[in-house]
């Protein structure tokens, strides 16, 4: 008799679930498990594994394909504390620039990164970090649960640097200078430990700066020049959000997760297309029983060039892409399952899991080696 297999997610089925060969577009999908030790995976559409990296260190996130075809790995820098319990799950600190056959051409190291981390692809890196604040300063950040800082009163605050390929600062900003405490207060169900909680960072095509700052649910718009926020969703329009990407045109694109969403009993995820400077939705996905798309945490999407949208259901390791309609053309599940090994994330999550932050498709042109390695 055949034991049951314990692991939900792995028990309902992995690899390939479904392809519309007709619909989805061509090329290949990178992802990198959180809990693979440093494997990074390209696959085809039909699930075959086309490349694989193996690195050394798990990756603190994600990985990303550059422009020049080399392999944007933020990965996570070894034999560091935790400043806090959930600090070991989304940290990084090690930014690399990896060639296909895994030889690492330069690197950057930020103990303080977490996150997010864009690498222009001419060794400039504009990434996320952390500073603490402490006594009057920690005790201005509003919200949060009462008395969870850390450290008898640390409140990390979000910072964001960017960097030259000789790791020189070229530009810098604080949470703490820049945010109005009041409009920008922590979900009061959250940990005082992390304000606001910045999960992603990117430049604009006007060379200002694009930031989803989670816990504090709102994506905004940062002047480069003056540090001031120039635009932001308006309050409930989005909740605990990922991955605001610029879309041709000016338009956002967010993996919207709906936790502590106002107004809704029960939870569910959606992707969607914000018009700037209106802030209203022009463009929507969730599932059509809302319930059975629900990611609490992380979480990704991404337009295509044929107008598909390509999402990351990222604790369930769920990679699929639907079309402008809403229809699912491509699914896939990440078979491989592993555990975080760092004893506080161990206690928060226990089980195996097959979680991805993102996942990125790319045509062949893209990949002009692999062609010369098959």
């Amino acid at each position: 008799m055949t034991a049951v297999d314990h692991t939900t997610r792995r028990r309902r089925g992995t690899g390939l679930i479904a392809l519309d060969e007709q619909a989805a577009h061509p090329g290949y999908t990178l992802y990198a498990p959180l809990t693979g030790g440093g494997e990074v995976l390209l696959i085809d559409l039909r699930g075959e594994v086309a490349h694989r990296w193996r690195l050394p260190h798990r990756p603190g996130r994600h990985a990303r394909i550059l422009p020049n075809g080399n392999l944007a790995y933020n990965a996570t820098l070894p034999g560091q504390d935790a400043l806090f319990p959930m600090w070991h799950k989304y940290r990084g600190g090690l930014m690399q620039e990896i060639d296909p056959e895994g030889t690492v051409l330069r690197e950057f190291t930020d103990p303080l990164q977490h996150h997010d981390a864009h690498h222009y692809g001419d060794g400039r890196i504009l990434y996320s970090a952390l500073e603490p604040l402490t006594g009057e300063r920690a005790a201005a950040v509003r919200g949060g649960v009462a008395g969870s800082e850390p450290d008898g009163g640390t409140v990390y605050a979000d910072t964001l640097r960017e960097v030259d390929a000789q790791g020189r600062l070229l530009w810098s900003w604080r949470a703490a200078d820049h945010l109005d405490r009041a409009e920008y207060a922590l979900h009061p169900h959250y940990s005082r430990e992390h304000w606001p909680l910045i999960n992603s960072v990117l430049p604009l095509a006007d060379g200002n700066i694009l930031a989803s700052l989670r816990s504090v649910s709102a994506v905004v718009v940062i002047s480069r020049a003056s540090g001031e926020i120039l635009w932001r969703t308006e309050p409930g329009l989005v909740s605990q959000q990922h991955h605001p990407t610029e879309l041709p045109g000016g338009n956002l694109l967010v993996f919207d997760n709906g936790v502590f969403r106002p107004g809704c009993d029960v939870p569910y995820s959606r992707v969607i297309e914000v018009a700037r400077p209106s802030g209203t939705v022009v463009w929507e996905y969730h599932d059509p029983a809302r319930e059975a798309f629900f990611a609490p945490f992380m979480g990704s999407a991404q337009r295509l060039p044929n107008g598909n949208t390509l999402i990351t259901d990222s604790p369930a390791g769920r990679l699929f892409e639907v079309t402008a309609q809403g229809l699912v053309c491509w699914e896939y599940v990440v078979p491989q399952f592993g555990s975080y090994h760092e004893p506080e994330v161990g206690a928060l999550f226990p089980s195996l899991n097959n979680a991805v932050f993102r996942a990125y498709r790319y045509d062949a042109e893209q990949l002009p080696w692999l062609k010369r390695r098959v």
